[in-house]
Parts: structure tokens; C-alpha cells; sequence
């Protein structure tokens, strides 16, 4: 009977023992690393068209007009990319890309003389993809380059951009005023670039028959009734197309009211600018 007593009490004290053990060690973590979680590839094609093209826009887009720029490999480079995946996602990537505003004509110094525009580097197949193009006029108006010439230049690419609605013109100055006298460059008068800006328009609309509308917007040193706007006006409604007026300006509300220029704006806000009576205040020491 005592062996047996004793038995039992040397496996509950073992049992305690290994409770006891138990108990320390699982407040203490285990040395070995937990197996990482698989991760499994995300399966892109299986979600909407609708959700894809969300995705595609939050990679792609920019957020201003795509042009030739010495920051490219920076901005631009790394979502290009996605062209590469797949065949499919190439296809559906690359209208997403060239829906933003292209601009026609380089707009930094360092590519502002260049004879192949960014239209002219691109393959037709992304040509057709482009919806809406930018112009600006004012840059190089006392000797615009030579390049920079719309009609009869099949080789600029105009004629591939069959999915082109929306031309957006931008004006930063108008020579024609008289502040520009004796800075027009040799042989230059008041109308020279307007009609050089003409000839631009001309070109566009003679070689891309889908353009819809085009859109006029400008800095606030250009008024409404300037001769190069008005100009645009008539040519636009010449060839009936839609005319529409940037945010910029707020041209839509009416001639000449503040638009989306910051200082302009908030000044118009304050009603600062406008002919109020001054008043005097008397200051005494």
C-alpha cells in the first residue's frame, strides 16, 4: 500500500510539475519565427471594367497636360510600366493614359525649338487614343520657331488623332496691344502673330474632322475683346464648332469677371480694385 501511495504521489508532483512548465513557457514567446502568410497575386481582371479603368486613373494620371519635359523619367517613366504586364492590361491602360490633355507644341525651353514635337514621337495607335489637345499661344511670339506649323505638315500626325473632340487654347499674351510696340521682332506687325496663331488653328481643324469644341482660356492681362481672342471667336464659329471659355478667366459669367486667378479672385471678393470713394483717416501724434 505504500509503494502504491507513493506512486501517486510522485505523478501528481509530475503532473503539477509539467503544468507548472506548461504555463511559464506559453507566457513566454516561442524563438520560432510564425510561418509567413502566402501571399496570393491580385486578380485585377476579375473586378468590373468600371473598377479596373478607377485603378487605372489613380496610377496614370498626372493631373496636366502631357508634354515634353526634362522631369519625364520622374513623373511619367515609372507608370509606363503598367504597359508592360500583359498584352490585355496594355490595352486598357494606354487609353486611360492618352485621354489626358496632350499638349501640341513643347512648352519648356529646352525642347521649345525641337523639330519632333511629343504628337510627332508617339505611334499612330496611340495617336488615335488622344481626346483632348492643348495650345498655347504667347511662348516665342516675337520669333515663334519654325517647327511649330500646322498647315500642310501631315508628318506633325494630326491626321491619326481620329478620337480628338476637345481643343484647349490657352493665350498668355496678346502682341497685338500696343505694349508690344518696337519688341515684335524685324518685319513684325500688330497682326502677325495673330494670324500666325490662325494658321495653328486652321491646320488642326483642316486635319482632325472629329474636333468638337473648342475651349479659350487666359491670363488676366488678356481681356475678351483682345484683337487675338476675338479672332479665335470668329474663326471658331466660322467652322462651327462649339465654342466654350476656360475657368480661368470666368469668361462664361460675362465679360471680364474674375475667374479662377487666385489674387485676382480674392480681390474681387474683397472688393478691392473697384471704383469706391477713398476714405481719409486723420491720424494725430
Amino acid at each position: 500500500m505504500a509503494g502504491r501511495s507513493k506512486n501517486k504521489a510522485s505523478a501528481a508532483t509530475s503532473l503539477s510539475t509539467s503544468a507548472a512548465n506548461s504555463t511559464v513557457s506559453s507566457a513566454y514567446p516561442s524563438r520560432a519565427s510564425s510561418p509567413k502568410p502566402v501571399r496570393q497575386p491580385f486578380r485585377l481582371f476579375d473586378l468590373p471594367a468600371e473598377l479596373r479603368i478607377r485603378i487605372y486613373e489613380e496610377v496614370l494620371l498626372v493631373g496636366k497636360a502631357l508634354d515634353l519635359d526634362p522631369l519625364n523619367y520622374r513623373t511619367i517613366l515609372p507608370r509606363l510600366s503598367l504597359f508592360l504586364v500583359s498584352k490585355r492590361m496594355h490595352e486598357e491602360a494606354y487609353n486611360v493614359f492618352y485621354q489626358q490633355p496632350i499638349r501640341l507644341f513643347p512648352y519648356h525651353g529646352r525642347f521649345f525649338h525641337t523639330k519632333n514635337p511629343l504628337l510627332m514621337r508617339l505611334p499612330p495607335l496611340y495617336r488615335s487614343a488622344i481626346t483632348t489637345m492643348e495650345l498655347r499661344f504667347g511662348p516665342g511670339w516675337s520669333a515663334p520657331p519654325r517647327s511649330q506649323f500646322t498647315l500642310n505638315n501631315p508628318s506633325l500626325g494630326l491626321q491619326d488623332c481620329t478620337s480628338l473632340r476637345t481643343l484647349k487654347i490657352f493665350v498668355e499674351c496678346d502682341p497685338s496691344d500696343g505694349v508690344f510696340a518696337g519688341f515684335r521682332g524685324k518685319g513684325a506687325t500688330e497682326e502677325t502673330y495673330k494670324f500666325f496663331c490662325l494658321d495653328l488653328l486652321q491646320g488642326i481643324v483642316e486635319q482632325v474632322p472629329s474636333l468638337e469644341s473648342v475651349e479659350i482660356d487666359a491670363y488676366s492681362a488678356v481681356k475678351k475683346d483682345a484683337p487675338l481672342v476675338m479672332a479665335l471667336e470668329r474663326r471658331i464659329k466660322q467652322e462651327n464648332l462649339i465654342l466654350a471659355w476656360g475657368p480661368l478667366r470666368g469668361w462664361q459669367k460675362g465679360s471680364d469677371e474674375p475667374g479662377e486667378i487666385g489674387l485676382e479672385r480674392a480681390m474681387a471678393g474683397m472688393g478691392l480694385g473697384e471704383s469706391k470713394t477713398q476714405r481719409l483717416v486723420e491720424v494725430h501724434a
